[in-house]
């Protein structure tokens, strides 16, 4: 069930034409695709288990995407050798990419917004090496119009900066603009700050409460609901159902 703050004829007004979008866990779980990345590493080192690697990614002093966690481990393991950290990195980005798929309904909504003239962009931490090979292993590449990096801007979310050079990109303003991502305070928080309609995407996010809106103006639970938001008097309900179907 979605959740809103603001009534839909409000959004309406606002004439929104653009729609930024998060990537990582809100277009495809990539944290499941990580552990399993894990799960192919420690059984190839035959040293510890999936979550413990998976807790050197979510340390502070290391990137989420950074192949030097895997050789933290391996010191901390007594396992390190140049060759076979290596050959663990590649195995690891090639399982993590191989377990990345849509959630559900993602292709078929975004293909109903493209087509419906929304210009469509996306806003990420990722380098632009990753985030290509993630958006083209799923095949949502072609969607976009635009794709925001982090070294485009030298900026982690929350920094403001991403949003406005996306914002440049795709020639849009803020009040015509919806961000729909998994995180409050890097998703949520800065877009809402520049003056965007903001819509959580609660089932990516694995620290959620059931019923939190993250502080965005809507939350939803599939990806699909973003159609009803969007056209708040019910044509696209059917098409969010038959997107969720599909």
């Amino acid at each position: 069930m979605q959740h809103a703050k603001r009534g839909g004829n409000i959004l309406q007004k606002r004439s929104i034409n653009t729609l930024l979008f998060d990537m990582d866990n809100t277009l495809f779980d990539l944290v499941n695709a990580k552990i399993e990345a894990c799960k192919a590493v420690t059984a190839r080192l035959d040293a510890g288990d999936a979550e413990d690697l998976f807790s050197y990614f979510l340390r502070r002093q290391g990137g989420f995407d950074d192949p030097e966690n895997i050789r933290d481990f391996m010191l901390d393991h007594s396992c390190y050798d140049r060759g076979l950290f290596w050959e663990c990195t590649s195995l690891y980005r090639e399982i993590q990419t191989r377990n990345l798929t849509p959630y559900p309904g993602v292709e078929q909504t975004l293909a109903l917004l493209a087509s419906s003239g929304f210009r469509l962009g996306i806003v990420t931490d990722a380098w632009l090496v990753d985030a290509t090979t993630r958006l083209e292993a799923t095949g949502l590449s072609p969607f976009f119009n635009h794709v925001v990096t982090h070294e485009m801007t030298g900026a982690h979310k929350p920094s403001s900066l991403p949003f406005l050079l996306a914002l440049v990109r795709l020639n849009a303003t803020a009040r015509e603009t919806l961000l729909v991502g998994d995180s409050p305070r890097r998703d949520i928080a800065p877009a809402g700050i520049l003056g965007m309609y903001t819509v959580y995407a609660r089932y990516g996010d694995r620290f959620s409460h059931p019923k939190s809106d993250g502080g965005a103006d809507h939350a939803i639970d599939s990806f699909p609901e973003l159609l009803p938001i969007l056209e708040p008097g019910g044509r696209n309900a059917k098409a969010a159902r038959q997107a969720t179907l599909s």
